[in-house]
């Protein structure tokens, strides 16, 4: 894709922060990115701004133009900035790159490329119709905010997060299998909002069968959060037929099979972006053994409990050599559980 010779003035870099501030108030679940645009006048002063609010409406873009209108003002010669390459091609809404092209906009800034087979080539389109194009603006800010879309849209499967809570001594149940609770309340009202901000969870059926989880995300007053994560449970064993989960007000998908990457391919064709990995330690395992892990989300509680109820199993280590390095990208205290966010070490990074 062809792009300006004129390098983003510091105006139109402050613009392009304020497109990724206004991307951040459109939904983080669901197959589409948050997207915001701002339109700017020859002086570099914002004239309109618009952010999508999730598939099936209007992007970024669209919604930007028809703020503009609203005030009666044209948008020729106006310039464009945008966190995301306007889309090339026809889904439930049009391409955003005619948009702005019938509409006058004589240039057009993005921070990061669409990687779509169906939706990139957006500024192309533009550079084709006599726009002046420039993308990487505010590259790493972008990225940044789009992380886990732009991971699900290059493997063809959710981002997936693994959850677990542990002893200090690495147990995720006592001798007697109980594991309640092991973390604190703030900690399990934490685990809720996580699932919320999810588009799927998935546990295990032994899970299932022993603890009997509701799998929803709930306030700390126990009514339901407004999004609800779709209920997958994993395993050939049958989910009992009184069994929560297959109430589940976000959907329930019972997956009677260990491949794991089917499961991911049919949650991303489903249109799920992120999936929230809680359990137990055997599904845990196998996601880490499979290689598709993101991220991990590790809660340890202060307390030991000894035994042989450990939070992994078989995760596909036998020597310190293939031992699965993280990089730790925090650690937090709750009351007096610690939480950790960590990732699978990248070779080369």
């Amino acid at each position: 894709m062809a792009t300006s010779p004129r390098d983003a003035s510091a105006g139109e870099h402050a613009a392009m922060r304020r497109a990724l501030e206004l991307a951040t108030q459109g939904p983080l679940r669901g197959p589409n990115p948050q997207v915001g645009c701002v339109l700017l006048d020859a002086q570099g002063k914002i004239v309109s701004e618009g952010w999508h609010e999730g598939a099936g409406t209007a992007h970024a873009e669209v919604v930007a133009l028809a703020n503009l209108s609203k005030s009666g003002t044209s948008a020729e010669g106006l310039t464009a900035v945008v966190t995301l390459e306007p889309c090339s091609h026809t889904g439930r809404t049009g391409p955003c790159a005619n948009a702005l092209a019938e509409a006058g906009i004589s240039r057009v800034l993005f921070s990061v490329s669409d990687p779509g087979d169906e939706s990139g080539g957006g500024g192309e389109m533009l550079t084709k119709a006599g726009i002046e194009v420039r993308g990487g603006i505010e590259l790493e800010a972008g990225e940044k905010l789009l992380e886990h879309w732009l991971v699900s849209t290059g493997s063809r499967r959710p981002w997936v997060t693994v959850k677990w809570a542990m002893s200090l001594d690495g147990r995720a149940a006592a001798v007697d299998g109980t594991s309640q609770w092991i973390t604190t309340a703030t900690t399990r009202q934490r685990v809720h909002n996580d699932r919320s901000a999810h588009d799927a969870i998935a546990v295990g059926t032994k899970t299932v069968i022993i603890d009997d989880p509701s799998l929803t995300a709930r306030k700390s007053d126990g009514t339901l959060f407004e999004q609800q994560p779709f209920a997958v449970v994993v395993g050939e064993t049958s989910v009992p037929s009184g069994a929560k989960v297959r109430n589940h007000p976000g959907g329930f998908l019972h997956h009677q099979s260990h491949d794991l990457r089917q499961l991911c391919q049919e949650l991303f064709e489903l249109g799920h972006r992120s999936l929230y990995v809680e359990g137990g330690p055997t599904l845990a395992s196998a996601f880490i053994k499979a290689g598709l892990v993101d991220e991990f989300h590790i809660t340890m509680g202060a307390l030991l409990l000894g035994g042989t109820k450990l939070a992994t199993t078989d995760i596909g280590v036998s020597t310190m050599e293939e031992a699965l390095t993280l990089d730790i990208q925090s650690v937090t205290q709750f009351d007096t559980d610690v939480f950790v966010i960590a990732r699978p070490h990248k070779q080369g990074v």
